[in-house]
């Protein structure tokens, strides 16, 4: 699921660029002066994936909220480096609002897709809640899920969130529904092969419904904006559009876009369309 990267990178280019210092010093108690922070790969766990990038914005205080960013990468591959071009985009047009960018165990021999990714997003959620006094920032948050990214901000929103505090969350062509005849027939044999190897050989498996966001989510989900390519080749429209359906049948708040004529990511206006939707929705939802 590689394609949402170019996705990533051609909205940096389409929109004004951003610069900013960082400090790369690892130390978690240096924000006395809430002056603007960059804080690179603090632990979160054991493993080397465990980590997070955390970018806190000047004059924070506990009211600042939180924007979870989760990369893509089919389960198996990718950073968050990836999401680099997103921490510019917010940090330029939502300069108020703290990023977290996360790397997450990735799926081997030795590693499963469930429960440790979710697992490692729960774990993120409470490192940062340890942290609110040192961090100075609101216990709230938001996702921004890219791929399967999506799928993993998405399923842990809906079934995980027990204390309400993400309040709104973003799937950017993210599978929704591995029980849905339409993404099985879609997806092709190398994609198909590495989905019986993530979640098992049965494709209609209760197992399987337990890691489909559109078979876990209820009344009580946060605020979901989706969006979809029509001709994406490894996320079929119908796992948003099934899911938007749900949302408002359940009463959720939500907004869902189509790109007819798109992919597995997208580029000029419809690309401008998604930031533009994006960043209203978080700013209206998350404040």
């Amino acid at each position: 699921m590689k394609p949402i990267k170019s996705l990533i990178i051609l909205l940096l280019i389409a929109v004004t660029s951003y610069s900013c210092t960082s400090d790369s010093n690892s130390s978690e108690n240096d924000f006395t002066d809430l002056e603007a922070s960059v804080k690179f790969n603090v632990s979160y766990g054991d493993n080397e994936f465990q980590t997070y990038d955390l970018y806190l914005p000047e004059n924070r205080d506990v009211d600042t909220k939180t924007l979870i960013l989760v990369h893509g990468g089919g389960w198996t591959s990718g950073d968050k480096s990836d999401m680099d071009a997103f921490v510019e985009l917010i940090q330029n047009d939502l300069p108020d609002v703290a990023i977290l960018n996360m790397n997450y165990r990735l799926v081997d021999n030795a590693t499963e897709a469930y429960p440790t990714q979710i697992n490692d997003i729960s774990s993120v959620v409470n490192h940062l809640n340890a942290n609110l006094e040192t961090y100075q920032i609101s216990s709230d948050f938001g996702f921004i899920g890219t791929s399967a990214g999506a799928h993993l901000a998405l399923l842990w929103s809906y079934a995980f969130n027990d204390l309400n505090q993400a309040k709104m969350v973003c799937s950017i062509v993210g599978p929704t529904n591995f029980t849905d005849p339409e993404y099985i027939e879609q997806i092709d044999s190398e994609e198909l092969q590495a989905l019986i190897e993530l979640y098992g050989l049965d494709l209609t498996t209760t197992f399987l419904e337990q890691v489909s966001p559109y078979l876990q989510v209820t009344e009580d989900a946060p605020a979901t904006i989706l969006f979809y390519g029509g001709k994406d080749p490894l996320v079929p429209a119908s796992q948003g559009s099934d899911l938007q359906d749900k949302l408002e049948a359940l009463g959720v708040m939500h907004e869902y876009t189509l790109y007819p004529e798109e992919g597995h990511g997208w580029d000029g206006l419809e690309l401008l369309d998604t930031w533009s939707k994006l960043k209203r929705f978080i700013t209206e939802n998350l404040d």
